[in-house]
């Protein structure tokens, strides 16, 4: 007696590993990097006069002044840069209310 071939999968079951894959890479990914980007925003939203920051150039300086489309760095004395916020990679050291400095938060 002839063996019988295998059936066929049925188009539902080809579609359940694509489905696995794209969860895979949502978790993996696409969430870290929105929880990423979402930190960025708030830092920089909430940057202000004396804060010290790191640039995506890898200049570090002091802000002296946040518009919304401008940032103002000193990076030493008489020396003063315009950035764009996205171009703020990182907040070194935060000014307390009371003048005195606060360490940055930690970034996992």
């Amino acid at each position: 007696m002839p063996e019988q071939p295998a059936a066929a999968p049925g188009p539902l079951a080809m579609l359940v590993p694509f489905g696995m894959m794209f969860l895979i890479f949502y978790v993996l990914v696409f969430r870290p990097q929105a929880k990423a980007r979402k930190a960025h925003e708030q830092m920089v939203k909430h940057l202000k006069k004396h804060d010290e920051v790191v640039t995506s150039g890898g200049l570090f300086g002091t802000v002296v002044n946040v518009r919304p489309d401008a940032i103002t760095l000193r990076i030493d004395e008489n020396v003063r840069v315009e950035v764009e916020p996205s171009a703020i990679t990182r907040l070194v050291k935060s000014r307390a209310p009371g003048g005195e400095p606060a360490p940055a938060e930690k970034r996992a």
